[in-house]
């Protein structure tokens, strides 16, 4: 269980679900072992949380555990879309833990955002990747079938077709020299991925693609505070967490999963 996350199914605001695949990484595998390992490194966190004086376990979360994962992606992210779609009719919000990024599409199809709103290194809008169209490469694409606008912030690197991609008037793309200067302006319904390979390696080394150059952890947490405060945000995940450092990578991510809730409801 994630630390906190004590309330009911039937009282719950917030729902955690562990998505453990771990199928398409092309660097470091392990991506599998993530939510554990999130539930894992979270449990040195306080309850409280100064900022805005509340305590996590006061804040109706819930934690489905996990979502067993196999090697059909695709049959996978059907099945796992559907349990998340059971959290939206519950009038709940879902809290995914990866898993590979490529469980983020599971996520969209359910909540059916207005905007995508991702923290990643990568753009992830190749059409494909090794010849395989529903690859932790191809995320971002796959949630313009369902958003009307992707916002990608701390991008710095992809393909040439990617960059043309993200030239069109649905992408928006905040490079990380960008990030501290970014605010959001974002209507409509607003779904929030977390990939953990937004940060500098040099934070977060296990994670299936480093990719130099890149965040602060205090930058990651206040794009997530600030759109949090400033949006409708329908769903939310965190993802691309392996078991390949001391626990930096499940840290963050159990941190800013955490930082989502709190200033969710510090701005309700």
């Amino acid at each position: 269980m994630f630390p906190g996350a004590v309330a009911g199914r039937d009282a719950a605001d917030f729902v955690v679900v562990g998505a453990p695949l771990d199928v398409s990484t092309t660097f470091q595998p392990g991506t599998r072992f993530g939510p554990d390992r999130v539930r894992q490194f979270a449990r040195t966190f306080d309850d409280f949380d100064g900022r805005t004086g509340r305590h996590f376990s006061d804040l109706a979360v819930h934690d489905h555990g996990d979502v067993r994962a196999w090697d059909d992606a695709a049959e996978y992210l059907e099945y796992l879309e559907g349990v998340l779609t059971d959290v939206v009719w519950d009038d709940a919000v879902p809290l995914l833990l990866g898993g590979e990024h490529t469980v983020t599409v599971a996520g969209v199809r359910a909540t059916d955002p207005d905007v995508f709103v991702c923290l990643d290194a990568h753009l992830d809008l190749r059409a494909e990747y090794d010849g395989n169209p529903l690859s932790h490469a191809t995320v971002t694409r796959h949630a313009l079938d369902v958003a009307d606008r992707a916002v990608v912030i701390g991008a710095r690197t992809g393909s040439e077709a990617e960059y043309d991609r993200a030239a069109e008037a649905d992408v928006t793309v905040v490079p990380p020299e960008g990030v501290a200067d970014w605010r959001p302006s974002l209507d409509g319904d607003v779904y929030l991925s977390v990939d953990v390979d937004a940060a500098d390696p040099g934070f977060v080394p296990g994670t299936g693609t480093m990719e130099p150059f890149g965040l602060h952890p205090r930058e990651m947490r206040d794009v997530v505070r600030d759109v949090a405060a400033a949006a409708d945000v329908v769903g939310f995940d965190a993802v691309e967490v392996n078991d390949r450092d001391d626990g930096q990578a499940a840290a963050l991510a159990g941190k800013l999963l955490r930082e989502f809730v709190f200033s969710t409801v510090d701005a309700a």
